[in-house]
């Protein structure tokens, strides 16, 4: 039937995303059985691992009110490993260690001292201990990162290495004589210029002279590396970004084992990147990218010959082995996130645990078509254009029948900002074109997946070419008769946040946008944020303070006279990387230029939300600010919320 794009009925709810779907990640095998992590909305967001058991059925390891989540870097993962029988994990209330065995018992307390917090941790088991690393934020100022040991029976820490700004990935060789882990300082992002070292490990347990085997600089040029690991016969592997893109390197050899224009790497926002691993001696298993699809291969460490391994998925997540048996994360357009195992020899794959048990008629799916567009300065963009579908409608804009009316548009700004969208089935995308938008989203210059020097172009140029790619992004679908130029919007969370509110203050294309937890306040964020990104607006940006006028330039707070589209706000109260006073001082000023604006504020929420009614209320109220604003009524029965300087 005709109906006015954005009034249509969908079976897409936010109930039933709340309701019917949880975070999978992280799937492992350890003795022969699956884990994986489980984060549940409707527990408050609380992580819990989960075992598969012989007889198939699933049971929780850690308890409730034990949450594994840990707050080092604030982004934290790497939370939780497995040894001989038992899991060990952070508690994300208190940030202390716990030891539990997957079979008996409950969680033990390994460490004690206050104000430290623990992740990507190992067990050295030749000395009974675990090597960690620890952000310690016991003293004042900025805390102290490092790799420590810690007893496991008593919780003592010894200091192993220090005198970065930064520690990662910290691994031990088969024969436990060796150490390898990354670094990297201020005011270098781990995607930027970071270091791998290597040392012997000398009686005591403490690490002998330092070798740099990989990253830093080579002349003039910024290296990233990540992932070490070691063969099982004990040589050390990593990821090098040296040739423009994060290729497989071995210590011994200074060219990359297989060479192509590709991604076996991601930006490390979060500790326990996993994607390659040794099946035998000579071969390995991998998991690389080219423009944001995921592909699986054997790769052959001596001739460097790649056999691919076809799946139906355009998302792999991390790579746990089991002999010749793969466990990894999967999805693709029209499939929801799941977990599976897939036969390395017969290629088959399994599914064993899926996000959700909703089934919904995928005629209301919108499946994403692959755009790459000229923008600013003779350039190119790209992203994932999702039309408007539903098997019961026909958009139009007014009542005569036609079908030739555009739709309106949701431009979605991903965050970061170094970091990347994926065409992975999403409901929170869904949501949207089974109502009659038109989504936009956008992997705009700056982001991953396409080779450094794409990811190279944000550097200081963010708040520019970001709001460059997105502007030319929505006329490009505007000239093609794929987006209504009467009614953009444009939203995003974090980095994407402020992506929005820039153009919406700098540009006069968007009509409307939505802002989670978004920054406005560029000298604010430089002030008043957490260790990990204290010095990411030097290459975003440029040096603060010494360059404070092209931080002001480029903040919408100081430019709220130019900003004419209205505006709703979704802020975390327990916000500590993009805390609350800049959303509020953005509202504060439009309020009195009067601008239609919105806030919505959440207590118990940190940056980016949890809370499954919290999920809820930022779905319907966004619906319900753009049907305000674009002059539709949505088939939804929304609460409402007051929008200031809107006439009722």
């Amino acid at each position: 039937m005709n109906a006015p794009f954005g009034s249509w009925k969908s079976p897409i709810t936010s109930d039933l995303i709340v309701a019917g779907t949880i975070g999978i990640a992280s799937p492992t095998w350890h003795r022969g059985q699956l884990l994986w992590i489980e984060s549940r909305p409707q527990e408050a967001g609380r992580n819990v691992l989960v075992i598969r058991e012989q007889d198939g059925s699933d049971r929780d390891i850690n308890p409730a009110p034990f949450n594994i989540r840990t707050r080092v870097h604030e982004y934290g993962g790497g939370a939780w490993f497995l040894h001989n029988g038992a899991v060990f994990f952070s508690n994300f209330s208190d940030q202390h260690l716990y030891r539990q065995g997957l079979h008996d018992g409950e969680p033990t307390q390994i460490t004690h001292d206050e104000g430290l917090r623990f992740a990507n941790g190992c067990v050295d088991e030749r000395r009974n201990r675990i090597i960690s690393i620890i952000e310690d934020h016991r003293g004042d100022g900025e805390a102290i990162n490092f790799i420590g040991a810690i007893d496991i029976e008593s919780g003592d820490i010894t200091e192993m290495s220090k005198g970065h700004d930064f520690y990662a990935a910290p691994v031990i060789s088969p024969d436990g004589k060796k150490l390898a882990f990354m670094t990297w300082d201020h005011p270098n992002m781990p995607w930027d210029e970071t270091s791998i070292w290597l040392a012997d490990l000398n009686e005591a347990g403490m690490p002998d002279a330092l070798v740099k085997v990989a990253g830093g600089k080579d002349g003039k040029q910024k290296i990233s590396v990540q992932q070490p690991v070691f063969s099982p016969v004990g040589e050390l592997f990593f990821i090098s970004d040296i040739s423009g893109w994060w290729n497989l390197y071995r210590q011994s050899r200074d060219q990359s084992i297989c060479p192509m224009e590709a991604e076996f790497g991601s930006p490390q926002w979060g500790f326990g990147l996993h994607s390659y691993d040794f099946l035998s001696n000579t071969q390995l298993l991998c998991n690389y990218g080219i423009s944001n699809v995921s592909q699986l291969a054997v790769l052959d460490i001596e001739t460097g010959r790649l056999n691919k391994i076809d799946l139906p998925y355009s998302d792999l997540g991390g790579i746990s082995l089991n002999g010749q048996l793969l466990t990894t994360g999967a999805a693709s357009p029209t499939t929801f996130p799941e977990l599976i195992t897939v036969d390395i020899v017969s290629g088959k794959h399994e599914i064993f645990k899926q996000s959700t048990t909703l089934t919904i008629d995928e005629a209301y799916y919108s499946v994403p078509e692959t755009i790459t567009f000229p923008t600013a300065n003779e350039q190119i963009a790209h992203g994932f254009y999702y039309p408007p579908t539903s098997k019961d409608y026909r958009g139009v804009i007014s009542d005569k029948d036609s079908q030739d009316d555009a739709p309106p548009l949701v431009v979605m700004m991903h965050g970061g900002p170094t970091g990347a969208t994926h065409s992975a089935l999403n409901l929170r995308t869904q949501f949207w074109t089974s109502r009659g938008f038109a989504v936009l989203d956008l992997n705009y210059r700056g982001s991953t997946g396409y080779g450094r020097k794409y990811r190279d172009k944000l550097i200081r140029q963010w708040g520019i070419v970001d709001v460059e790619d997105a502007v030319h992004g929505a006329d490009y679908l505007v000239q093609r008769g794929k987006a209504d130029k009467d009614r953009l919007a444009i939203r995003g969370g974090s980095a994407g946040g402020y992506t929005t509110l820039s153009a919406l203050t700098f540009t006069d294309t968007f009509k409307a946008g939505a802002s989670h937890f978004g920054v406005s306040d560029l000298e604010a964020l430089a002030k008043d944020t957490h260790k990990f990104e204290s010095r990411y607006l030097d290459s975003m940006i440029g040096v603060y303070p010494d360059e404070i006028e092209i931080y002001k330039a480029r903040s919408p707070i100081h430019h709220v006279d130019q900003m004419a589209s209205p505006c709703i706000f979704f802020q975390g109260l327990e916000d500590k990387v993009v805390p609350p006073n800049q959303a509020e001082t953005m509202v504060e000023a439009l309020t009195k230029k009067g601008v239609p604006v919105a806030y919505v504020p959440f207590e118990n929420e940190q940056h980016g939300f949890r809370i499954a009614k919290n999920i809820k209320r930022c779905m319907d109220l966004e619906l319900y600010f753009y049907s305000r604003i674009f002059r539709f009524n949505p088939a939804d029965p929304i609460e409402p919320i007051a929008i200031i300087n809107v006439d009722s």
